[in-house]
């Protein structure tokens, strides 16, 4: 996906919520039910970019085998899922694992480029896949849904028989982050380290900043994400945070302040020149940046 598509709904929710408050006051009701009712609709827009409900990319276009994987949630939705394995047997059952958390934008095909990266680079077995409502994975999207489908997966690998003992990444942009941080405090014992790049305080964090004129209107906020709160019951986990200078969308002081109150005495700072929110990847020394992380700290650990 164009990285321009990835957090449309936070560009139309800004211009939507400025058009109505350049109004007058008379118009704050209008921006608070704005704020309320349709905050999930934009802040999950799982139709954007058009086609992406029914075209889900798959890894064979990038020359990765893979495994097409259904899983059943525990409130009845079915979350879809690519598994790429790494071919030499070794590295398959012995060697790194890496879930991957999308962006709020798109599926999981979109997101290829990502994985190819870890697998051909790296090295790691890919996971990949779509929440609820998004590509052909069934439901509405919603923190708590997807927080559903993030445990479905992860369960899904801790059972998996050439998974189940290599060593797990969660890797999150944006939205994506928010949700792999959730998935750490639960998980912290079990994993070997976690990745965010460009993502949040909190959701209700980001509007004071971005939208002053809505800052008393922020408690109405219901899709939360509270990583700033939940990041402080990370003890000991290595972290690797990586942030974009320049990224328009979320404030980099974000991602500082989430690495500066970041207990865990392995965490990791890297900030990129000129580095946009959606572009952040392509920045020279991303990748180093993740190869180093992961030499100093989940493959030495691992041998």
């Amino acid at each position: 996906m164009d990285g321009s598509s990835q957090d449309w709904s936070v560009r139309f929710l800004l211009k939507s919520l400025k058009i109505i408050s350049a109004t007058g006051i008379s118009c704050i009701g209008t921006l608070a039910v704005i704020l309320y009712f349709a905050q999930s609709a934009l802040i999950y827009p799982s139709s954007f970019p058009p086609g992406s409900r029914t075209d889900v990319p798959t890894p064979d276009r990038y020359g990765i085998p893979f495994e097409d994987i259904t899983l059943d949630t525990k409130d009845g939705e079915q979350i879809k899922l690519f598994v790429m394995k790494q071919t030499d047997p070794e590295l398959r059952t012995d060697g790194q694992t890496v879930i991957i958390f999308c962006a709020n934008a798109g599926n999981m095909g979109h997101r290829l480029p990502i994985a190819s990266a870890f697998y051909k680079i790296l090295q790691y077995n890919v996971v990949l896949f779509s929440y609820r409502g998004y590509g052909l994975s069934t439901g509405k999207p919603s923190e708590a849904g997807i927080k559903i489908d993030s445990e479905t997966v992860f369960e899904y690998i801790k059972k998996e028989k050439e998974l189940k003992d290599t060593s797990l990444i969660l890797y999150g942009q944006s939205l994506g982050g928010a949700v792999a941080i959730y998935l750490a405090t639960k998980h912290e014992e079990d994993l070997a380290g976690l990745i965010v790049e460009n993502t949040f305080r909190s959701l209700p964090s980001l509007i004071p900043t971005v939208l002053p004129i809505a800052q008393y209107f922020a408690f109405l906020c219901h899709q939360i994400w509270p990583s700033e709160k939940l990041l402080l019951q990370i003890k000991k986990l290595p972290i690797l945070f990586l942030s974009g200078e320049k990224d328009e969308i979320v404030p980099p002081v974000h991602m500082k302040i989430l690495y500066e109150i970041c207990q865990s005495p392995n965490k990791v700072w890297r900030q990129f020149a000129n580095a946009t929110h959606n572009e952040t990847y392509l920045k020279d020394g991303y990748w180093t940046s993740i190869i180093d992380f992961s030499n100093d700290f989940i493959v030495k650990k691992a041998q």
